[in-house]
């Protein structure tokens, strides 16, 4: 495809290094000759300083024969511009971060008045996530497929869970329950898709596929918690934690927010009638201690910060009762982040170019399998996608222990209307299913690719 990326900050940034690795064709602009010198050199694609909103600079990049416009500029006006000169000057698809809770909540309005195909606001999408998390709190990550009918739960192995040195194709046995697919690991620095040979070890980091209901009884089988927290401490009373707030008292969570600008509270205070907000350092101990940290169910740390996040959360985790959440900006420090003791860490920006590269693989459809939902795990090593089967191909109708995959790859679920299907080696993939997949193989474009020499 041919793709202009518009805001070469650090979401246009993962977001050119991801779609130059997947054959496209990808033109960035940004009004920053040093920025666009460096990241069109770094991936080897095209560079233009210039205003993205300007129609001589698109015309330049070559709209009329582009497929998909990313807008990414700090600005969500220009973000809006930059599509809507995008769609008169061509029929491309376009995409637009717009991080203003006013515009979000007209995005509807936005897409159909003004011909936009999808408006993501990161800060939600963020809140989104921690809210998941929070209501799920045995869980690092919870990743959603089939429209909620299939979720995706990675979780660390304890020593409570009896599974230390257990192979896979004997969990079932012991844990006595069914309906679930273990189909990656992390253990230090590797990752695998297992077989049923594989053998487990407690601090492995777990990938499991299930049904909420199969996933619950899971747990409940190995002592992890499945019951959400009462309330949660927040320390920063920025976007996300507005968006976080609303989510978690509609669900009848209790919030209280610690923020250190007195003006905001105020703000706060009338945003969120339902939360407790507290006029204080987040990062000061005694504050901490004395809004009785100790007695909290979670703590989500949501400074400007990602170093005092870290500190926060790792102060917070020998004092919270069940979860504790971290928001990190930089996707740099993942190595570093990924050896601390930390529980549950969020990457607004990472989730915001995890979206758009979905939607951007879903564009790529050459014989109606095209991918649905799209999910990077443990550092970008991994993989997990949904694709729609819409026609029959080489892969439907046949036994899946009769199909040639790829190595480093698994089929781990099926939905098939409102059936729920962990597959077997005689499962069948048939038209109209969505087929979930997890590979160390990235850049999957269609269903089919999930065979051998195709």
């Amino acid at each position: 495809m041919q793709i202009i990326i518009v805001g070469c900050g650090k979401v246009g940034t993962a977001l050119t290094q991801k779609l130059s690795k997947e054959d496209n064709n990808i033109c960035i602009i940004d009004k920053k000759p040093e920025v666009v010198h460096e990241l069109s050199s770094e991936c080897d694609v095209m560079g233009m300083i210039g205003n993205g909103a300007s129609y001589s600079v698109l015309q330049e990049a070559d709209i009329e024969h582009t497929d998909l416009l990313i807008a990414v500029t700090e600005s969500d006006e220009l973000n809006i511009l930059c599509c809507v000169i995008a769609r008169k000057a061509s029929r491309c698809h376009t995409i637009a971060r717009v991080r203003n809770p006013i515009y979000s909540n007209e995005a509807g309005f936005l897409q159909e008045e003004l011909g936009l195909s999808l408006i993501i606001n990161p800060e939600q999408t963020a809140a989104e996530e921690i809210s998941r998390l929070l209501c799920f709190p045995g869980a690092i990550g919870i990743d959603s497929f089939a429209g909620g009918k299939m979720e995706m739960i990675r979780f660390r192995l304890s020593e409570q869970a009896g599974l230390d040195g257990i192979s896979l194709k004997e969990v079932a046995d012991r844990v006595r329950c069914e309906g679930f697919l273990i189909c990656a690991v992390s253990r230090g620095e590797e990752v695998f898709i297992p077989d049923g040979n594989f053998v487990l070890q407690e601090g492995d980091i777990i990938s499991m596929v299930a049904s909420r209901v199969n996933a619950d009884r899971f747990f409940r089988k190995i002592h992890l918690q499945t019951n959400g927290v009462k309330d949660t401490m927040i320390i920063g009373g920025g976007k996300i934690a507005v968006y976080l707030a609303k989510l978690l008292s509609n669900v009848g969570i209790a919030v209280k927010i610690i923020e250190t600008d007195e003006v905001r509270c105020k703000e706060l205070c009338e945003l969120l009638p339902r939360a407790a907000v507290i006029h204080g350092d987040g990062s000061d101990e005694k504050v901490l201690m004395e809004e009785h940290i100790e007695q909290a169910d979670s703590f989500v740390a949501l400074t400007g910060l990602d170093e005092e996040n870290i500190l926060l959360s790792l102060f917070a985790k020998k004092r919270v009762k069940r979860k504790v959440v971290t928001k990190i900006n930089r996707s740099q420090l993942n190595e570093v982040i990924s050896n601390l003791d930390l529980d549950s860490v969020v990457y607004p920006k990472l989730l915001t170019a995890q979206k758009i590269l979905q939607y951007s693989r879903a564009m790529k459809n050459s014989i109606g399998s095209n991918v649905k939902t799209l999910y990077r795990l443990y550092g970008d090593r991994v993989e997990a996608l949904e694709f729609n089967i819409q026609e029959d191909s080489m892969i439907t109708r046949v036994p899946l222990c009769e199909l040639k995959l790829k190595t480093g790859l698994l089929i781990c679920g099926i939905t098939r209307g409102n059936q729920v299907i962990i597959p077997n080696g005689q499962s069948i993939i048939k038209k109209g299913d969505t087929m979930i997949v997890v590979t160390n193989q990235l850049g999957l474009q269609d269903a089919q690719d999930i065979l051998q020499n195709i």
